[in-house]
């Protein structure tokens, strides 16, 4: 029962996995931030510093503000993972009928839009929290995302 624990950690799904017990460790003790190495992952997780109202049940943000909450990036020998900063439902592109902001293959800079996440009938863009070619987009468009969940993986530029 060792073994299969220890493959589990060495999954792809492990970095994920780690992130979100890391959010959820945040949240939980009130931290401001946590960083942790494990042989050559390294995950770090920062709280945004725009507070809530405290009458909202969850983080509600404008389109041009950056997402409350918790942001992720996620580091290993593959790139760096962009990850859903709230739930909501993932949009390719600004409407149904324009091309899609970002497709596999695309260079992109640090701060360019990747994606919408329509929550709570507001559209939030999401940045690249890098410069970088994108690798691979996780999501299909018009889907449900959690928080945490992985949206793209982005080959930083050297």
């Amino acid at each position: 029962m060792a073994r299969r624990r220890r493959q589990s950690v060495a999954s792809e799904g492990a970095p994920v996995e780690l992130a979100r017990r890391l959010g959820a460790l945040l949240t939980e003790l009130g931290l401001s931030e946590i960083d942790v190495t494990v042989g050559e992952l390294r995950v770090r997780l920062q709280r945004g510093g725009v507070t809530q109202a405290p009458a909202a049940a969850a983080p509600v943000v404008a389109s041009v503000e950056r997402p409350a909450g918790v942001t992720a990036e996620i580091e290993s020998g593959s790139g760096v993972t962009i990850e859903a900063p709230m739930v909501g439902t993932f949009y390719r592109a600004s409407s149904p009928t324009a091309d899609p902001y970002v497709s596999e293959g695309d260079l992109v800079k640090e701060g360019q839009i990747l994606c919408i996440i329509e929550a709570m009938k507001l559209m939030n863009e999401i940045e690249s929290k890098v410069a970088g070619r994108v690798v691979n987009v996780f999501v299909e468009n018009a889907h449900p995302v959690e928080f945490g969940q992985p949206l793209f993986l982005i080959d930083p530029a050297r």
